[in-house]
């Protein structure tokens, strides 16, 4: 927005923002761009005023009647333009931050109504029971309980570890599609894609705009997926019970293949209570002690603590949120903690499961092409490995294109 258009008198105009008090500030945000910034709430007055087409002296005698005092609102407005927050025609609105890999075709989602049913208070008895009637089984039913051993119960890599593959898969793709379906059920908008934690590869949904809802209202989107996820392992330990207890007659493969899916998924719901990976509970836990940059200040603090901290970053530090300091304060010991457990779980699970899993296949896979176990070996292992080739791939390109820049860098300068 330029000045003699301010100075005209003309109203100011704004992108299409949202504003939602939260914890004595407002969260202002862009929809579009999924850009939200908390602010003090005469901030919100001036935000107000201009979408009720007041100009910016009109926003100033609104925002001077509500906090007693002149405010500064030239300069609020220049804030908004580095934001983005203005209505620029001329400025192109940058793309959405989400996953490495994104598919949007996902972005509008099915009808609110159809969905909403999916999160209503009678749905989530249910998944709180599911959630209890899990812990039970495994508390009171030892025989039902996971080992690393069911990994392996269907052997070599013939079409039901594959089919194993593929139903981890989906059910890591429908834990993140429950996310999705309830933000559509919130009334928000989310993005589905892939990402990297250290060495994980997981489905994610971005829920960034769910700051447009009140607090209360953001618990049910986070805590969907850990919600599907209790029905789908309550279900497979109850059919493992049953099972047992020669209730239900099961073909040995099935019941292979529910051992197997009840490990896989107990391993990643124990991965969500590892705050330290930005799981779905760390995001619960920013969102309940009111922290809006939790990660950011707890590097910040981290670096304090071990005398890396510039002096940019010492400022940028000096004006985070109280909470957010407050809270990133132990949160910092609970990330460095969780590294080591991190490098634990690599070494008592993931290795091994992966050196076995790999291993197993190559020998299948010996021999040769003219055998079906050959080729149900190689899906096995593309299957398994995809996401680390994907990964190393980007690594190394990325290792690639920064030595390039280096060596252009240095020409240039001879």
């Amino acid at each position: 927005m330029n000045a003699p258009a301010e100075e005209a008198g003309e109203p100011l105009r704004l992108r299409p923002l949202t504003l939602t008090e939260d914890g004595g500030q407002v969260v202002v945000g862009d929809p579009a761009t999924g850009r939200f910034v908390a602010m003090p709430p005469v901030g919100g007055v001036v935000i107000r005023a201009f979408q009720s087409g007041a100009t910016v002296t009109e926003a100033a005698r609104a925002a001077e009647r509500y906090a007693g005092e002149s405010v500064d609102v030239p300069a609020f407005v220049a804030t908004l333009g580095r934001l983005g927050f203005l209505d620029d025609p001329a400025r192109p609105v940058p793309p959405p931050r989400t996953g490495a890999l994104q598919l949007s075709g996902w972005l509008s989602g099915p009808p609110q109504a159809l969905v909403r049913p999916l999160f209503g208070r009678v749905a989530w008895i249910l998944y709180g029971t599911a959630f209890v009637l899990a812990v039970v089984l495994l508390a009171a039913f030892p025989e039902v309980r996971p080992s690393a051993a069911d990994a392996f119960v269907l052997g070599g890599a013939g079409p039901e570890l594959l089919l194993f593959l593929v139903l981890t898969r989906v059910m890591t793709a429908l834990h993140e599609c429950w996310h999705w379906l309830a933000a559509v059920a919130a009334g928000v908008p989310a993005r589905f894609g892939v990402d990297w934690r250290l060495y994980f590869v997981v489905f994610e949904t971005d829920l960034s705009q769910l700051w447009r809802l009140p607090r209360r209202q953001r618990y049910g989107p986070l805590l969907a997926g850990l919600a599907f996820d209790s029905v789908l392992l309550a279900a497979l330990l109850g059919i493992r019970l049953a099972a047992l207890a020669g209730a239900l007659s099961l073909p040995a493969t099935a019941v292979a293949l529910v051992e197997m899916l009840a490990l896989a998924k107990s391993v990643t719901m124990l991965w969500q209570f590892m705050l330290f990976l930005r799981t779905d509970l760390y995001a619960v836990l920013a969102t309940a002690t009111g922290c809006r940059n939790l990660w950011r200040v707890k590097t910040l603090l981290l670096r304090r603590a071990l005398g890396r901290l510039t002096p940019a970053q010492a400022a940028e530090l000096a004006t985070a949120n109280p909470r957010d300091v407050q809270v990133g304060r132990w949160f910092r010991w609970v990330w460095l903690a969780g590294l080591g457990v991190g490098g634990f779980w690599l070494w008592w699970f993931y290795l091994p499961f992966m050196t076995r899993t790999v291993t197993g296949g190559i020998e299948q896979a010996a021999g040769g092409p003219l055998t079906a176990a050959f080729w149900f070996a190689i899906l096995c292992l593309v299957i398994l490995l995809w996401a680390q080739i994907a990964l190393a791939v980007r690594t190394l390109l990325r290792i690639a294109g920064f030595a390039a820049d280096r060596l252009g860098h240095r020409r240039n300068r001879t």
